[in-house]
């Protein structure tokens, strides 16, 4: 496809992406579902030139002074350094002169940070309560720069090293990831689900940050386990191998849908340990049935998924009800602590980088449940062979620090 097709496509998919609420990539999958005629490079030039829009929205409506897609889209192409006379045969209708000249004199040091940041007003305004403004400026460049691609080692079938060389022999080269140790990693961006690892079940894409949280978990044989919010089962898989297909492994989700996603992934990994169970709501009586009962528990909560915001980042332009978000963290976790036994662990994890869903969360629970306390994670990292230590009792991940998604854990233990 030419350039001008490009762009036009590119316009109609971000100015449909920033109308409805639904994700983007949900969008992304539909728009180009109905233009067969692109092929994989074409959706993926299309895809590249929205998601940066969406990641630089503010900083390009600055350079643009305006909204709309089109100038937003022009504003990218100039700051990567097209000129306004290819901007303008690439079928950018406005004037394109005016708008390099606009892009080229932007002093982004006169901005307001939440616009420099390229972040809504109300996240900047709780990042640097939180972190600092130096530190928000750096947590949202890093924001703001696509996330490498993470694989994790399904040690049922295979090890790192192996995993590794197999990827290597067909092309595909990858580090071992600076945490996990079962991660490896690929800047290129280019598919493995054809690959021979891939079609054995020797690995899931998976952030390391997201590895990280499952090692807290320390899930052993023979136990009893439930992955309490299990969506399409990245942690579940985790959990699985884990326990070396022994035990039981519930994954519950209220959205069976979601649920579904796991099965073609558990068969292609061998693992055979796993229940799945879609529940109403965490006052499930399926979820009653479990009390008392459960080794382990993983509470990875619904979220903002502020964390996210490399991979994910039309959610900064979304409308957050974090006061109805917090109620229901807390109404899960409070919920799923009732099914662990006494001696057993709990484990709650967001994809957040916000107090209010974390720390917050975790200390209005414990002032209600006096039977669990905190485990300091440091101990449980070091046993994992983890190469990480954190200052508190908590794990807090974020890109421009660990290059992993935002993520937040905290380990509790119910009292025996």
């Amino acid at each position: 496809m030419s350039r001008a097709s490009h762009f036009h496509l590119a316009v109609q998919l971000l100015s449909a992406v920033l109308r409805s609420d639904a994700a983007a990539d949900k969008q992304m999958e539909s728009f180009f579902r109905s233009h067969r005629e692109m092929g994989a490079r074409d959706r993926g030039v299309v895809a590249e030139m929205v998601y940066a829009c969406l990641r630089r929205r503010r900083l390009l409506e600055a350079a643009a002074g305006s909204g709309r897609p089109a100038d937003l889209l022009a504003a990218h192409l100039l700051q990567q350094g097209l000129s306004g006379r290819a901007l303008a045969e690439a079928g950018y209708v406005g004037d394109a002169s005016a708008l390099a000249e606009r892009v080229r004199t932007l002093d982004r040091a006169q901005l307001p940070l939440a616009v420099a940041a390229n972040l809504p007003d109300w996240l900047a305004e709780r990042l640097v309560a939180l972190l600092g403004v130096e530190e928000t400026l750096a947590l949202a460049e890093a924001f703001n720069n696509p996330a490498p691609v993470d694989l994790r080692v399904n040690t049922f079938k295979a090890n790192r090293d192996e995993v590794q060389a197999s990827l290597a022999a067909e092309g595909f080269e990858t580090v071992p990831t600076p945490y996990s140790p079962l991660g490896l990693r690929r800047t290129d961006r280019s598919p493995l689900f054809k690959t021979r690892a891939f079609t054995a079940g020797s690995f899931e894409v998976q952030d390391e940050g997201s590895q990280l949280v499952s090692l807290l978990v320390e899930a052993k044989r023979r136990e009893s386990v439930v992955d309490f919010c299990a969506g399409a089962g990245g942690k579940t898989l985790h959990l699985g191998a884990a326990m070396a297909n022994t035990g039981t492994l519930y994954a519950l989700d209220n959205a069976e849908w979601r649920l579904e996603k796991i099965k073609p992934r558990l068969k292609r990994s061998g693992l055979q340990n796993v229940r799945t169970i879609a529940i109403r709501d965490e006052h499930d009586a399926r979820v009653r049935r479990l009390a008392g009962k459960m080794d382990r528990v993983l509470v990875d909560a619904p979220c903002s998924g502020s964390g996210t915001l490399r991979r994910n980042p039309d959610i900064k332009w979304r409308t957050i009800e974090l006061e109805r978000i917090n109620a229901s963290q807390l109404s899960i976790l409070s919920a799923a602590s009732t099914l662990v036994k006494r001696g057993g662990r709990l484990v709650y994890a967001t994809c957040s980088v916000l107090r209010e869903e974390n720390e917050d969360v975790v200390g209005h629970f414990l002032a209600d449940h006096p039977e669990f306390a905190v485990v300091p994670v440091n101990g449980i990292l070091a046993r994992r062979d983890v190469a990480l230590r954190m200052d508190g009792p908590y794990l807090r991940l974020y890109p421009h620090i660990h290059n992993t998604d935002g993520f937040f854990a905290a380990v509790l233990e119910r009292g025996s």
